[in-house]
């Protein structure tokens, strides 16, 4: 799931939600829902969470090939 997976890496890179979110230019509350699940990102903050993430987007979608 892409709220776990997300929260996984988050955790694996040092981050909080708010230091997180500040990157993002978005707010911890729309990150935790994220991670939670109930909100999907837009294409654009994919792109943007995989950058300052430093992951592919196949990665952090959990794409199998």
């Amino acid at each position: 799931m892409f709220g776990e997976r997300l929260k996984e890496i988050r955790i694996e890179k040092g981050y909080t939600q708010a230091q997180l979110a500040e990157k993002l230019m978005t707010t911890q509350s729309t990150l935790g829902k994220y991670e939670r699940g109930e909100l999907q990102p837009s294409l654009e903050t994919i792109k943007a969470i995989c950058k300052v993430l430093d992951v592919s987007s196949d990665y952090l979608l959990e794409i199998e090939k």
